[in-house]
């Protein structure tokens, strides 16, 4: 991967393919390579003759890993994503975001609408209105020296899935307390770009992807049926429902 400094934080982002850019950003204690490259995501945007920018979130993948709460908001890391499209000269982008990158990628459309084409939230419903649960014991699983004694399913999940990713669990405990910060209904009401909300049927963490898109004025809701959080990232409606919808309102669609 590529790197650059997003003010003073070594960023890794890769760049491939040529055409309109997308900028695909991956969920917490995932990578841009377990969540876009592993999954086909890449490969088939490129074959849809886009250029593809990923990029690890801060305390992720090859991206520096850093220790403090409080330089790990999804805020900050949108700022990051400004930064990398700034670093590569690319005016204006379709976004796609899972899960966490949703959040961050709602964050890049609030606060620099300029840059974001069309947006794509996946894996993230209502609940990014609503919040997901509570953070502090998925960091205290991330933290236990013995995952043998982690009780809370869903941060047994998480624990699971970043021993899988070979993440800095410190790094990502840092960032599940303070990247969750809520987003209002009146927030998600300004955003004026055509938004596509896509979410499991059975994804308890993003909840209901219609009731999130009627909140936004140019939002578009779709269920992937009969998956859950960790199964729908690489789900081919999923996949075909986004590709759809950048035909109709991407910067393909500008062209």
């Amino acid at each position: 991967m590529q790197h650059f400094d997003s003010d003073g934080v070594d960023i890794a982002y890769d760049d491939v393919g040529e055409g309109a850019p997308i900028l695909l950003i991956h969920g917490f204690a995932s990578n841009s390579r377990v969540n876009w490259v592993d999954t086909g995501w890449v490969k088939d945007l490129v074959r849809a003759g886009r250029r593809v920018v990923t990029v690890d979130n801060r305390g992720h993948g090859e991206s520096e890993k850093l220790y403090d709460p409080e330089m790990h908001g999804s805020d900050i890391m949108a700022e990051d994503a400004d930064r990398l499209l700034r670093h590569l000269e690319i005016e204006k982008a379709d976004v796609v975001g899972y899960s966490m990158g949703a959040r961050i990628a709602a964050f890049l459309a609030m606060r620099h609408p300029e840059r974001v084409q069309s947006v794509v939230f996946s894996g993230l419903g209502i609940n990014m209105i609503r919040g997901v649960g509570e953070s502090e014991p998925i960091a205290r699983a991330l933290e236990a020296e013995d995952a043998s004694g982690i009780s809370d399913p869903n941060a047994w999940a998480f624990r699971k899935f970043a021993d899988q990713t070979k993440s800095d669990r410190k790094a990502l405990a840092a960032c599940i307390r303070s990247a969750r910060q809520p987003i209002t209904e009146e927030q998600v009401a300004t955003i004026q770009v055509p938004v596509l909300v896509a979410v499991g049927s059975g994804d308890d963490v993003g909840g209901s992807a219609e009731e999130l898109s009627r909140l936004i004025p140019n939002g578009q809701a779709f269920v992937i049926e009969g998956r859950n959080h960790m199964q729908a990232v690489g789900d081919r409606t999923h996949k075909a429902a986004v590709l759809e919808f950048l035909r109709d309102h991407g910067l393909g669609a500008a062209a």
